[in-house]
């Protein structure tokens, strides 16, 4: 079980927010990024609780759908859902499936289109 401390450390150091889901849509992690993104709403205190309750009717309807059509293929793993203007970025539901195909959960994938600024390896 060694490879999932790899897996964990490759989400904690995502600088996007990353908030993974049970089928039941209950946060079962958040990465640093989503504890810091979403602190106003409560931060480390949202693991454990409903998904559902930080979206408005129309936002759950959508997620409950996107499960579902995760569900009829295990070739359904990634579907988009808004594009966020104010932060230049895309925004997508993804899967997550045991290797059997088995869905388990999801998690919401922000890719931002911004231009890297960093000088290329700049120790």
């Amino acid at each position: 079980m060694e490879f999932v401390n790899y897996f964990k450390s490759i989400i904690d150091e995502d600088q996007c927010a990353v908030v993974i889901c049970n089928l039941a849509h209950e946060i079962i992690y958040m990465n640093p990024a989503a504890i810091i993104r979403y602190e106003k709403r409560g931060g480390q205190a949202l693991v454990g609780q409903s998904l559902l309750d930080c979206h408005n009717l129309k936002s759950t309807e959508k997620i409950k759908k996107v499960v579902l059509w995760f569900e009829e293929s295990i070739e359904h793993n990634r579907i988009y859902t808004y594009y966020n203007e104010k932060e230049n970025k895309d925004v997508y539901m993804v899967a997550l499936r045991k290797e059997d195909g088995t869905l388990i959960g999801y998690y919401e994938k922000h890719e931002y289109r911004n231009r890297e600024t960093a000088k290329k390896y700049d120790f």
